[in-house]
Order: C-alpha cells, then structure tokens, then sequence
C-alpha cells in the first residue's frame, strides 16, 4: 500500500540536526523508540480525561491508539497526527450523567450515546469539507487566525501543569528542575538523545525525583507498588453505549469544537513542515470522527489530534506519519497491559507537569510561528486586534454557555477568531 512507502533518512540527517518529512522516517529501531515518546507524551491528559468522567483508563489508552491508527488508514498516512481523549467532552458528560466521581459512572452509557452521536455529526462535517473543498476555510482563516488558534491551544492548557500538577513547593522546584532537564538534553544533546528531549528529560527528572524522595525524604515517594500488583495482560473494562436524545442532544455541538482542534492541528503541522496538508483537511476530520465513535461504541472517550504531539513534533522537527503508526500500536499493547500502563503511572506528577509545561509552550511557540513565516503585518489595526483579543479568550478561557452547553476557551478564541476577522475584514 503507497501509505506506507515512507523515504528511509539515516543517522547522519539527525546528526546534521534536519527535518523528517511526513512521508520520510528513520530506521524502524528509531522509529519505534520515537513512537514511545509520542506515547509518552499524549499518556498524561489522555488518562486524566476518562478519570475525570469516571470512564476505565485503559479503554481510553486502547481506544487512543485503535483511533490513531484508523485516522492513519483514512487519511492515507499523509497526516502525522496521534488521537487521545479530549477534554471537549468532559463538561457535556458530567452534565449528561450527573456524574460527581470519583470512581466509575454508573451513568457512563448514556454519554457513550452522545459521543457515538457527536463522532457522526463530526464525520459528516469532514464529508462536507471533502466534497467542496478547503477554500472557505482559507478565507474564514488566515495566518493572522490560524497562527492565534494554534498559539491558543496551547497557553489554554499552561493551567493544568501550573495549578492542578504541583500539590506543593516541593513539586513546583521538581517541575522547574523537570523543565530544566529537558532543556539541558535539548541543547547539549546531540543525534538521536537530542530528537528524544521529551523522554530523555523525563527519565533523568524522575531519576532525580526518585533520589530526592525514596532517598532522602523531601517528597512523596515513587510509589512502585501498582506496578508489582499489575497484571501482564488483561482485558480492560468495556461498556455498551445506551442511546438517549437528550444527552445526543447535549453532545453535538461538541463536533464542532473538535473541528477546531484539528483544524489547528493540521495548520500548525503545514507550518512546521512547509507541506500543505490543507486538502487531507476533510479525511482528517472524517478520520477523527470515525475513530470517536468507535472509541465510544466500547465504553472510551470521544478522541481528538493531541496537542500534546505537536509540542513534540515541533520539539524533535521528526513528522514522519510511521511514527504514529508505531504510536498506535503501542497504545494498543498498552490497552491490554495493565503492567505496562502501571509503569506509566509511576512516573511523578510534578515531573509529567514539567514536562507539560515544555510541551505546551512549544505548542504556543508554533502559533507564533505561523505569524513569522507568513510576515503578519501587525502595524495593521486589523491583524492587531484579532490576535490581541483571540490570544486573551483562549488564555483565559472564556466560556460563553447556551442552554446546557458550554463554549469553553478554545472553542470561543477559535470561533471569535474568525467572525471577529470576518467583521474588521469588511472595508
């Protein structure tokens, strides 16, 4: 199959610090080793999100990774992109199942329903957009928006780290000291360790994490014991979706939120690559709304493409789409390994939140980018205006509500983007 005619790059282009194309990728022994530190970094927010909702964790990983590979085979591996569990869903499900945790929801069927309903609305949405094309969406967002949305995307998530991943002073200094190893690996790194600054960064930090607290007291230990308790392989805990209108009802505008994220996805991946992906836009979505109602018709998430990824990606310049192939099925293996999931588990809070903190500011950085590369002229009020207040909204997250549905920050930063644009744009 031509999806998988990837370009072979040896070690001398990583050593001469060049970039690895969507339809390129190193040797598979690297590309493998890549493919965990994708793993790696989607596996924080994607474990949160069901937990938050009181769905089973290793469902979502699973589901994370059967997704990312059906969005593979539907855009034809031409879209480098990893598929986790989205935090679009999380208010609507609460909502939806009067869910107040913790533990599992004993309501989690009916917010299957809804996702399963979401995911259609989103797959039609994608067959639109291949039927007609991508040239609205040019028009409804230039580089002045796409770059603020993008950007957004990631400042939106600097809370998560900030506030809800140190418990104390002591967690805050190891996330300065997380962030401080990645950048140490980043800059004095070279060949491959330089292209692994995520997982490098975070296996150093959790190995100074471990001699300050096991030995010497300062914090709360590593705590290894759900890893000795955990199974090699098992069966995660699936769950039938039960079909009510009124939570269908609740969850559809989500669909369009969803839209966003991987209508930003796809322009940041363009901005960093210099390759257009602007005509796998309609596969991209009809992919990703497959893969949510697959996930839902078994008891996981709706997903969505990971920012986390794109930090990642930015970080290492590696976008070839095999990585995510070998992402996918690693997720899968993870799926059915609680051992696996439990070594994941073990890794300190504070030092995922380290490496958060990085990964969400390359995310923002990228947004930035796309201003730099396409000369944004913001001596023009227009472009001015329209960046200031979009990078405002999504910071802050500005939530306008409509019944029982919630419009959060990114969603009204991307949206407000782009009729704002419209308006000023009228001469």
């Amino acid at each position: 199959m031509a999806m998988f005619d990837w370009k072979q790059q040896d070690a001398a282009v990583l050593q001469r610090g060049g970039v690895i194309g969507p339809d390129e990728r190193l040797p598979w022994p690297q590309t493998a080793v890549m493919g965990v530190q994708h793993v790696i970094a989607m596996f924080g927010a994607t474990v949160l999100a069901p937990i938050l909702m009181g769905f089973d964790p290793n469902v979502a990983i699973l589901m994370s990774g059967i997704g990312t590979l059906i969005f593979f085979v539907v855009t034809g591996g031409k879209v480098p992109s990893y598929l986790g569990s989205s935090f679009a869903f999380i208010g609507v499900v609460i909502a939806a199942t009067a869910y107040v945790g913790p533990g599992p929801n004993a309501n989690i069927g009916v917010a299957l329903g809804g996702i399963i309903a979401c995911g259609g609305a989103y797959l039609l949405i994608g067959a639109v957009v291949q039927a007609v094309g991508t040239g609205w969406i040019e028009r409804c967002m230039p580089p002045v928006v796409t770059g603020a949305v993008v950007a957004v995307i990631g400042l939106n998530l600097a809370g998560i780290p900030i506030k809800n991943m140190a418990a104390g002073n002591f967690d805050a200094w190891m996330q300065a000291v997380t962030f401080v190893c990645v950048g140490l690996v980043a800059v004095l790194g070279r060949g491959m360790l330089q292209r692994l600054l995520i997982l490098a960064g975070l296996v150093l930090a959790t190995l100074v994490y471990a001699v300050l607290t096991n030995g010497l007291g300062w914090g709360k230990p590593v705590d290894l014991s759900g890893l000795a308790n955990a199974a090699w392989f098992g069966l995660p805990r699936f769950t039938a979706p039960v079909f009510k209108a009124d939570a269908m009802l609740l969850m559809l505008p989500v669909a369009i939120i969803l839209v966003a994220e991987n209508l930003g996805h796809i322009k940041a991946v363009t901005a960093m690559t210099g390759k257009n992906l602007d005509r796998y836009m309609g596969r991209a979505f009809i992919g990703d709304g497959l893969a949510t109602m697959v996930s839902g018709s078994v008891g996981g998430t709706g997903v969505t493409t990971y920012a986390e990824n794109i930090g990642v990606m930015a970080a290492t310049k590696i976008y070839s789409t095999a990585i995510f192939f070998t992402a996918g099925l690693i997720a899968v293996l993870l799926g059915f390994s609680p051992k696996f999931g439990a070594v994941i588990q073990a890794i300190p809070l504070p030092v995922m939140g380290g490496v958060s903190i990085v990964v969400f500011g390359l995310i923002a950085v990228a947004g930035a980018k796309i201003w730099v590369d396409n000369r944004v002229d913001f001596s023009d009020n227009k472009n001015l205006i329209v960046a200031a207040v979009t990078l405002i909204l999504g910071t802050g997250d500005f939530t306008l509500k409509f019944g029982g549905f919630a419009l959060g920050g990114i969603g009204t930063a991307t949206f407000g983007a782009v009729l704002l644009y419209a308006l000023l744009n009228r001469r």
